[in-house]
C-alpha cells in the first residue's frame, strides 16, 4: 500500500492512499468526555475532566464531548435555520458572498474552498460568522485580521438570531475546553482566559449534497486536512460522513454521536505544545442519499496572541519545533492556501 502526502500549515502529512473508503469502526478508540464537572466546584472533578481530555489530545487528537450545556433548542434552531438558507436561490445566497469580506464572513459555494491543495475543489457550501463587530470596533478600524461585522441574508427571519445564540452558547462551552485544555497540560486553570477576550471563534454552517455513484478521489465533501485554530466544535446531523486519520495511517469512520460535539485539535495547539497535542487529519465523504448539514465551531485565541512553544512542552532535549507566530497572521496564511478568490486575490 502506498502512501500519500498533504500539506499542511504545520508541515507534511502523511496517510495511505486507500481510495476513499473508511473502516466501519464502531470508534470505540475514540473517548467521550463528559464536561459537566467543568460548571462545578470540584477541583478534583475538573482535575479528572483534564486528565480524560489531555490522555485524548496525545493519544487520538479527537474525542466526543457530552455535558456541554448548549441547550438541545439552540441547536434545533440553527440547524433549521441552516437548512433555510442553504435552499435559498443562488443569487440570494451570493448577495452576501465570502468574496466581499477580508475576515472570511459569509457565503462560500460549491468548490469555492480546497482544503487539500492536490484535489479540485470542496463539494460542499457553507456560511461563515463570528464575533458580532460594529465598524466602530477599534479592532475592526485598524484592519487586525480577523475582526470584522458579518454579513447577514436579507428576508430570512431569525436567521441572524439562532446563529448568533448558538455561538454565544458554544463559545461559552469553548471556554471551560480551554480550561480543561490548561489543567492537561498542568497550567494554571485560567490559563487561557486573558488570552480568549476577543477570541477568533469562527463558527460555520455547512450543507453537503450527497455524492451518488462514481467519485471523483479528488473532488469530495472536504478534502484531508487539518484544522487551524487551536481545537474544533463540530456538531453535525445524524448522516455520517465524517472519516479521520488513525495512528496507523489509516481512515476510519467517525459516527455522530447523539446530543455530543465532536472535538479535535487544530494546528495552533499543536504548535503551542510542541506537537504533545497534535492536530489530526480528517476528511468528510458524503454518499449517504441524503443531504448532510454540520456546524464546526473553530475556537482559537486574541487575533495579536502570539503563539510560541509552551515552557512546559519544551526542553534541552525537546526543543521548540516552531517559530513564534501571531495568531491572527497564521490564520490568514491558512485562509489564502485555501480559499480560490484570495489566490486570486494574492496572485
Amino acid at each position: 500500500m502506498t502512501m500519500t502526502t498533504v500539506m499542511t500549515g504545520n508541515g507534511p502529512r502523511a496517510f495511505f492512499a486507500s481510495g476513499l473508503d473508511a473502516e466501519p469502526t464502531s470508534f470505540d478508540s475514540i473517548p467521550l468526555v463528559d464536561f459537566s464537572a467543568m460548571t462545578g466546584t470540584d477541583a478534583s472533578a475538573r482535575a479528572a475532566v483534564g486528565e480524560a481530555v489531555r490522555k485524548a489530545c496525545t493519544e487520538v487528537g479527537f474525542f466526543y464531548a457530552a455535558g456541554h450545556g448548549v441547550p438541545e433548542k439552540v441547536i434545533a434552531e440553527t440547524f433549521a435555520a441552516a437548512h433555510a438558507f442553504f435552499d435559498l436561490p443562488a443569487d440570494r445566497k451570493n448577495a452576501v458572498s465570502v468574496e466581499k469580506s477580508d475576515a472570511m464572513r459569509g457565503y462560500t459555494p460549491l468548490l469555492g474552498e480546497n482544503t487539500d491543495p492536490a484535489n479540485k475543489g470542496d463539494l460542499h457550501e457553507g456560511f461563515d460568522l463570528a464575533l458580532d463587530l460594529d465598524e466602530s470596533d477599534p479592532d475592526v478600524q485598524a484592519g487586525v485580521f480577523g475582526y470584522a461585522p458579518n454579513q447577514w441574508p436579507e428576508g430570512l427571519p431569525g436567521f441572524r438570531e439562532a446563529l448568533l445564540a448558538y455561538h454565544a452558547e458554544t463559545r461559552a462551552f469553548g471556554e471551560r475546553i480551554f480550561q480543561a485544555f490548561a489543567l492537561a497540560l498542568e497550567l494554571p486553570e485560567d490559563f487561557f482566559a486573558a488570552r480568549i477576550t476577543k477570541p477568533m471563534a469562527h463558527m460555520r454552517v455547512l450543507h453537503y449534497p450527497s455524492q451518488d455513484g462514481a467519485i471523483d478521489e479528488r473532488q469530495i465533501g472536504i478534502g484531508a486536512h487539518s484544522d487551524y485554530e487551536c481545537f474544533t466544535m463540530l456538531y453535525t446531523d445524524d448522516v455520517p460522513a465524517l472519516q479521520v486519520l488513525n495512528p496507523a495511517g489509516k481512515w476510519i469512520m467517525a459516527p455522530p454521536v447523539p446530543g455530543a460535539f465532536i472535538v479535535n485539535v487544530g494546528d495552533l495547539m499543536a504548535r503551542w505544545t510542541n506537537d504533545y497535542f497534535r492536530s489530526t487529519m480528517h476528511r468528510a465523504i458524503n454518499s449517504s442519499g441524503r443531504r448532510r448539514y454540520s456546524i464546526p465551531f473553530f475556537f482559537g485565541v486574541n487575533s495579536r496572541e502570539m503563539i510560541e512553544v509552551l515552557p512546559s512542552c519544551q526542553s534541552p532535549q525537546n526543543p521548540p519545533r516552531y517559530a513564534p507566530i501571531e495568531a491572527g497572521e497564521y490564520i490568514r496564511s491558512r485562509f489564502d492556501d485555501t480559499y480560490a478568490h484570495r489566490k486570486d486575490d494574492a496572485s
